[in-house]
């Protein structure tokens, strides 16, 4: 690829970047780019928010330049207080130790690990001593610590803050220039971690590295970041029927952006899929990630399994049928409350709106919470109202 659209590339579906100049600077040099990633071991398994932040470090490989994995061993053992309102409990070594052990097989999934350079930062954290520690420590006011809204917030709540929590982001910043990092990628909560890398590598004499940022994908309660310890992730180990369940479960309002950071869907066919049914927009999401990080055959019967388990599960021997009349089709398809009316699973549409606002109305298995929901044109729906009332209702086109 030329400079220009290796630049455009790195900069898609990014949030921040310090500073474009300068990776448009390093770019400019020829030589392969050295992309910095830390990863601590907190827990035994990666997700698909990891997933983000990997898939960009391939489109990185897949331009030649090397990712740089550091395993954060010694920066694990402190804990990143990041996003936290407490003080984050230590890992001992070895938890550290067994949480590592299935890193690397996990990026695996994502990374050509044979062109990756993996690094342990204890291995030169361990070799430092106190007082190298204390001059590390003194490339840092604590003013500028508290700068970081984390810190902020705590120091202004009267929440504890342990010391050793400084030392997080003193260490990340050291690892920058351990690894000599062109760049550094994170999530938009690594910013001020990232921007401490460049401070220390100029300190050092080196040329800063290029903070790039990426979005947070939030978790299956569509509230805070997908993260193992809150039961809001989806592992990329996972089963593939669990795998594909989980999906099924993310937020309507959260599909673009999973679509968009850990699929490779052309835009115009996420638009399309966003705008029909959101059932039918999850199972291809679901068979998508199931198939990239399990294969297809895996897909197809965990979408299936879900069908038969989920979907039907209960229903009777007979159900009727109608194909609704075009009359009731608008430009996005037809209301939920009319095709209740209009098959006789509601006598009028003050009864349909009331089953709806009761948690009543299903549609293919998912609870209806919107009135104004529309079924989309060409499509054939299974509505439940109830435990025993079905109709099943084909839309035209």
């Amino acid at each position: 690829m030329s400079r220009p659209a290796q630049l455009e590339a790195l900069l898609t579906r990014t949030v921040t970047c310090h500073t474009e100049a300068d990776l448009a600077a390093k770019l400019k040099r020829g030589d392969p780019l050295r992309v910095k990633l830390g990863v601590d071991p907190s827990s035994s398994d990666l997700h698909l928010g990891h997933a983000v932040q990997l898939r960009y470090l391939r489109r990185l490989q897949d331009m030649g330049h090397l990712p740089v994995l550091i395993i954060g061993y010694a920066t694990a053992m402190v804990g990143d207080p990041t996003g936290k309102n407490a003080t984050r409990p230590q890992l001992t070594r070895e938890e550290v130790d067994r949480n590592a052990e299935t890193y690397l097989a996990q990026a695996g999934l994502v990374l050509d690990m044979d062109k990756v350079e993996v690094v342990r930062n204890n291995e030169w954290f361990d070799a430092m001593s106190f007082m190298d520690a204390v001059r590390l420590g003194g490339s840092v006011t604590v003013a500028q610590m508290l700068e970081r809204d984390t810190f902020e917030t705590r120091y202004k709540a009267g929440v504890a803050i342990g010391l050793h929590e400084f030392l997080y982001p003193i260490m990340q910043a050291q690892d920058s220039v351990e690894v000599r990092a062109d760049i550094e990628i994170g999530g938009t909560d690594q910013t001020f971690n990232l921007l401490m890398g460049r401070d220390f590598m100029r300190d050092a004499g080196m040329a800063p590295q290029v903070c790039i940022t990426l979005p947070l994908i939030p978790g299956l309660d569509g509230v805070q970041k997908m993260s193992k310890s809150l039961g809001n992730a989806i592992g990329l180990t996972e089963s593939p029927t669990e795998m594909f369940g989980k999906t099924m479960s993310v937020p309507d309002e959260l599909m673009r952006d999973f679509f968009e950071l850990l699929t490779d869907l052309p835009g115009t066919q996420i638009d399309e899929l966003l705008a029909g049914n959101p059932r039918e927009a999850k199972a291809t999401l679901g068979r998508t990630l199931v198939g990239w990080l399990h294969d297809a055959e895996a897909a197809r019967e965990a979408s299936d399994e879900f069908d038969r388990v989920f979907r039907d599960k209960g229903l009777p021997d007979e159900i009727a049928e109608s194909e609704l009349p075009g009359e009731l089709l608008g430009e996005d398809g037809v209301w939920i409350v009319a095709a209740m009316k209009e098959v006789g699973l509601a006598t009028s549409s003050g009864e349909a709106r009331r089953a709806i606002k009761g948690g009543g109305v299903r549609v293919d298995g998912e609870r209806v919470t919107d009135e104004q929901q529309r079924l989309a044109p060409g499509g054939c729906y299974l509505v439940q109202v109830g435990k025993r009332r079905f109709h099943r209702m084909t839309v035209p086109r």
